[in-house]
């Protein structure tokens, strides 16, 4: 429910960015509004860790605990729905609904995630946050001394070795088409017996999520018990972009220490403007930017 349209700050995203940015702001008596569209990038993950005092929790139950201390905060409002669209005005933004709703704000804060995009592998998607990962140290200790294989080419391949040879020895690369490594990482590959198999990839056998084996198109099969994979993403909403927001290389929200963007009064945390998709990074990220709202608010006003 809402209680009047006029606020604050809007902040559109409310999973654990958003509801730490609100939670900084509630708690400085700032009217702010959460839009949020109920689709979070991890609601198919099981289990979250590598969070301190939450590790092991499961990502909706967190979400509904923070949500309800966040609305304890009688200035902070939740409004369940999809923002299509976003204006400045002379004294601030006007954010508009699906539903043709509209409410206005001082600032805005996107923290809207981004949307992964499946690679066309039959059930990559069934197993994606369960079994096939994207992050060692979200999931990597649960994974460990199992048959792992990496999914990826070149620079991401070789760098997620680097970080899962630790965790285990039983690694295979799969690049689903021709290897494109240096002949240095070429070289060190070899040298740690990590095979890399070029093989195109047809489909993941998987049992509820829990991958079992890889099917090339060859037909021939790989068993295994977990892999790494990082595909493409895209950015969850627009309207940041159609209000000048610009992105970076990685196609991130670009954002400056201070989680502010390139549209002045326009701010950006979670997964959104950061590369380290992790809740702890995302709840940090949500928190600096709920402070520095209020900063340039309260130095507007005194």
């Amino acid at each position: 429910m809402t209680n009047g349209k006029k606020y604050d700050v809007i902040i559109i995203g409310g999973s654990y960015a958003g509801l730490s940015a609100a939670m900084a702001l509630g708690r400085s008596m700032r009217r702010v509004l959460i839009i949020d569209s109920g689709l979070p990038c991890n609601r198919h993950t099981p289990h979250s860790h590598n969070f301190i005092t939450h590790d092991g929790e499961k990502p909706a139950e967190m979400a509904v605990k923070a949500k309800a201390q966040v609305l304890m905060y009688s200035t902070v409002k939740f409004c369940s729905g999809l923002a299509v669209s976003g204006k400045k005005t002379g004294k601030g933004f006007i954010t508009t609904m699906q539903s043709g709703e509209a409410f206005t704000a001082k600032k805005l804060i996107f923290a809207t995630g981004v949307k992964d995009i499946m690679p066309g592998i039959q059930g990559f998607a069934d197993c994606w946050g369960i079994s096939v990962i994207h992050c060692p140290y979200c999931h990597g200790y649960e994974m460990r001394n199992v048959r792992t294989g990496i999914l990826a080419n070149g620079h991401f391949a070789y760098h997620y070795v680097q970080l899962v040879r630790n965790l285990t020895k039983d690694l295979t690369i799969f690049t689903n088409g021709k290897a494109k490594f240096t002949q240095e990482q070429t070289d060190k590959l070899t040298r740690y017996d990590i095979p890399v198999v070029e093989k195109k990839i047809a489909m993941l056998q998987h049992e509820n999520g829990n991958v079992r084996q890889i099917v090339f198109d060859d037909n021939s099969t790989f068993a295994l018990a977990a892999v790494y994979a990082r595909p493409d993403f895209e950015q969850h909403c627009r309207i940041p972009e159609a209000l000048g927001c610009e992105l970076t290389e990685q196609g991130l929200l670009k954002a400056d220490m201070f989680q502010e963007t390139t549209v002045p009064g326009i701010f950006a945390c979670g997964d959104s403007a950061a590369s380290m998709r992790s809740v702890a990074y995302t709840v940090a990220t949500g928190n600096i930017a709920g402070a520095m709202v209020n900063n340039k608010i309260t130095g507007e006003e005194f």
